[in-house]
């Protein structure tokens, strides 16, 4: 035997535990949720993770971690080892919002985490009670500058997407109007309800039973076009204030640094089932936009997120509860 034979034979067992590695899946992928069950997140990971499961081949295992507004659930997501096996969802809140806020959070999305797609675009439309005069935008503006301050406006709490989307319209507008914080998006619509605030910004699937009863009334939505569940309602851009573009979403992301095969294949089986038919119809029932984009024009999406709701912050001065 030669050296070269000798050396060939010698390499042979370094090489035979590559060779043996498993192909990726080879387990169950798990999908962490930062709310608790039954939220919007959880809705939709829970209609997808079927057809993930069926896409990869492994079982999808749904894991709740909520806590501190989405940030727990992120951060561990974030801290979890990058090889495939974990992934999750986030929010406007816990991957643009919170990150930019006083108190930070223990990870940088664009850092941290690989951008995967938009799962939902959540609408915001301004709303008032319908037992104000308000009925256009442009009549809520002139009675907010005829007594600066009078107006309140309401959120689901302080660094929230509405109280943003609120800040956002106060700055837009060139109006003084105060904010009043609670907890949550459905005593925020309650409050709105009952007047005891006179506008405010939150989830379409919260407001549109009271838009389509009549106890609400929709002047505005910040999306790019007009929405089908509210025809008659304007964009922000028709009525002259095209920068108030307040939409909450949900997205998917995984740890920074996993391997950009298995992105591409996590990203493929996401954006294939949000392509289906029938999930993008109980999508929209929920009254969200279904998602899919691609990899890249997620993290376009991500980084614009983050400056945008960064320099509203900064500009009114907001801080966290």
């Amino acid at each position: 035997m030669n050296r070269r034979t000798l050396l060939a034979a010698a390499a042979l067992p370094l090489a035979a535990p590559a060779l043996a590695q498993p192909a990726w899946p080879d387990r169950p992928i798990r999908i962490v949720v930062p709310f608790a069950a039954g939220g919007p997140s959880d809705i939709v990971v829970r209609l997808l993770a079927p057809r993930v499961s069926a896409t990869l081949g492994q079982p999808v295992v749904v894991d709740n971690r909520a806590g501190a507004g989405g940030v727990t659930g992120v951060d561990a997501v974030a801290k979890a080892a990058p090889d495939g096996y974990t992934l999750g969802i986030g929010s406007a809140g816990g991957l643009a919002i919170s990150p930019r806020l006083d108190r930070g959070t223990p990870y940088d999305p664009l850092r941290d985490l690989a951008p995967l797609t938009l799962a939902v675009l959540v609408p915001e439309p301004l709303v008032v009670p319908a037992v104000l005069p308000f009925r256009t935008v442009a009549e809520l503006i002139a009675a907010a500058k005829a007594q600066p301050g009078r107006l309140n406006y309401g959120s689901a709490g302080s660094g929230s997407m509405p109280h943003l989307a609120g800040e956002l319209f106060r700055m837009a507008a060139g109006i003084e109007i105060t904010h009043v914080s609670y907890r949550g998006g459905a005593p925020l619509a309650l409050a709105i309800l009952q007047n005891e605030v006179q506008l405010g910004f939150a989830d379409l699937p919260i407001l549109l039973p009271h838009i389509r009863s009549g106890a609400l009334r929709a002047l505005a939505v910040g999306t790019e076009r007009r929405l089908e569940w509210i025809p008659d309602v304007p964009t922000m851009a028709e009525v002259g204030l095209p920068t108030v573009d307040a939409n909450n979403w949900h997205g998917f992301v995984a740890p920074a640094r996993t391997p950009a095969p298995i992105l591409a294949r996590l990203h493929a089986a996401l954006a294939g089932a949000l392509a289906e038919p029938e999930i993008r119809r109980a999508l929209h029932d929920q009254g969200a936009i279904p998602g899919g984009n691609t990899q890249a024009e997620f993290g376009a999406f991500l980084r614009a997120e983050n400056e945008k709701w960064g320099g509203v912050i900064r500009r009114a001065g907001v801080r966290a509860d």
